[in-house]
């Protein structure tokens, strides 16, 4: 049995990979241990980015349940310090609340709408791989099967059996200290703020939704998410590990260690299967490499972190990152070195986390001399521009590729800015544009000149003359990679032949000489 792309692993991030390949016109084998999806509620939702990469694959309206644009939010909280992110003239954190089950279905629908094989049910039990395949021996329910792929990527989670039979290595840290316990509970009505959304606790204050408390005993979050009862979570440092299954009870007297005052917390209503765990230490890991010939890995596969709410938008973005390129691959039309690129640009991005992380751990601990750190942190966010740095950071667009030029736009090698254009057709936003998945150049000179430059590129790189909306543009041209960041931009009205000569450079750098290459 053989496949063009066998992803090991139908979590949020195996699943966006299988859309980001249909879209492309692969259709991959995807494979899960599990017999069908899991109901355990996990994540809570999507923050940073990887919202706006949702939008542009036309999948906010189904993950929001509604029709509505992505809004930055005005308020967040880093290590239990406000951020005002509203006097932000450029504000990347959005966030959009969806449990884990629910986002998991949405995009296993997507997936098999474009032609992906989910095979339930199915564990990946080895893997060997030569110079053109790595093959897989499954344990399926009808009995154990052997089945070759172009490419395998290992979605599996920290736990990857893919990393592990592909031997590459999990570096990092593992601490012991802490201790999280998380459920879903009812409170009483008179404890919520009907005007916030959040709780007033008597005895100790005002408890804003989502935005995470420090004491000098803990940390507490109320997490109020529609349409499912509200999930309490509790940090705790250096508390024995009890060895009774985790309790109501348990989750009551950690509230009260942490806040210092009872909260009356009841079980939530209907079946379940209701969030009731504890988390002992956490973990900061990285993997030795993200690839291995024809072996990939994404999302926990690839790194795990304690940062809480940064893995999917790191982990989905890995799958943007990987789809395009191995689409590229399998059509023949790949410029050499385009997949080592995905290990170049991916492992930064998650050794940024792992400093997010580390920061957030070190900030949110017990002790006088961390609480004084916070008071000397707290003077720093008052300064806008500490404000944008740590916003960039927690949305994950502070990340910027090496493109390959030698003195680039300021928007090359970020993705690119959200903007509202006019096009024959009518207006548009940029995120009707990128849906496809395929190479964008964005013509503002209303000269036609710049789509003439890529005449022999039609086949490969999709060309939209447009408007701006507003009246300063940050760019009149650009070219935008499928996982819409930018590789080319100018802002001049008129570009030369010389940087219409570098234009057609960056095209072939990442989507091939107009005549076909090898993979």
């Amino acid at each position: 049995m053989e496949t063009d792309v066998l992803i090991v692993g139908a979590g949020p991030n195996g699943l966006m990979l299988a859309c980001e390949l249909g879209l492309a016109g692969i259709r991959p084998v995807v494979l899960d241990t599990l017999p069908a999806p899991s109901n355990e509620p996990k994540a809570n939702g999507l923050l940073g980015q990887v919202v706006t990469m949702v939008d542009r694959r036309g999948l906010y309206e189904r993950i929001s349940g509604g029709q509505q644009q992505p809004e930055p939010a005005p308020y967040f909280m880093f290590a239990g310090m406000g951020l005002d992110l509203s006097q932000l003239d450029e504000n990347p954190v959005s966030v959009l609340p969806v449990p884990q089950p629910r986002l998991v279905g949405i995009l296993a629908d997507r997936a098999a709408e474009l032609g992906a094989d989910l095979r339930w049910g199915h564990e990946m039990l080895a893997l060997e791989q030569d110079g053109d395949t790595a093959t897989a021996e499954v344990a399926g329910p009808t009995g154990t099967y052997r089945i070759s792929a172009r490419y395998l990527v290992g979605a599996d989670g920290g736990h990857s059996v893919t990393r592990k039979r592909a031997g590459i290595g999990f570096p990092g840290i593992s601490y012991d200290r802490s201790t999280t316990r998380i459920a879903q509970v009812t409170v009483p009505d008179t404890l919520v703020d009907p005007t916030a959304g959040g709780l007033t606790v008597p005895g100790y204050g005002a408890v804003p939704p989502f935005l995470g408390q420090r004491t000098e005993r803990g940390g507490f979050t109320y997490a109020p998410l529609p349409g499912q009862p509200p999930i309490i979570t509790t940090v705790e440092w250096d508390q024995p590990a009890p060895e009774a299954p985790m309790s109501l009870t348990e989750l009551r007297e950690s509230v009260h260690r942490v806040l210092g005052v009872d909260v009356d917390l009841g079980p939530p209503p209907g079946e379940g299967p209701h969030a009731l765990r504890r988390l002992v230490g956490g973990n900061n890991r990285r993997a030795e490499r993200f690839r291995d010939g024809r072996v990939f890995l994404l999302g926990d596969a690839a790194h795990v972190d304690s940062a809480g709410g940064q893995g999917l938008n790191l982990g989905m973005q890995d799958a943007i990152n990987l789809g395009w390129k191995l689409a590229a691959g399998i059509r023949g039309d790949a410029p050499a070195g385009l997949l080592d690129t995905y290990d170049a640009e991916r492992q930064p991005a998650a050794e940024r986390v792992t400093m997010y992380a580390q920061a957030l751990a070190a900030l949110l601990a017990p002790g006088s001399d961390v609480t004084a750190l916070r008071e000397l942190f707290s003077e720093l966010l008052a300064d806008r521009s500490c404000v944008q740095r740590i916003a960039d950071l927690t949305a994950g667009t502070d990340l910027r590729y090496d493109m390959g030029l030698a003195d680039p736009h300021p928007l090359v090698g970020h993705c690119a800015p959200d903007m509202d254009l006019y096009t024959p057709t009518g207006p548009v936003r940029l995120a009707e544009l990128t849906s496809t998945a395929r190479p964008l150049l964005l013509d503002l000179t209303g000269s036609g000149a710049v789509a003439e430059a890529l005449a022999d590129q039609s086949e490969r790189v999709d060309v939209h003359p447009a408007l701006p909306a507003s009246a300063a543009p940050a760019a009149t041209v650009l070219l935008l990679r499928p996982d819409t960041y930018v590789a080319w931009a100018s802002s001049s009205p008129h570009p030369s032949p010389e940087e219409l000569a570098d234009l057609r450079a960056a095209a072939q750098r990442w989507f091939g000489a107009p005549e076909r290459v090898g993979a």
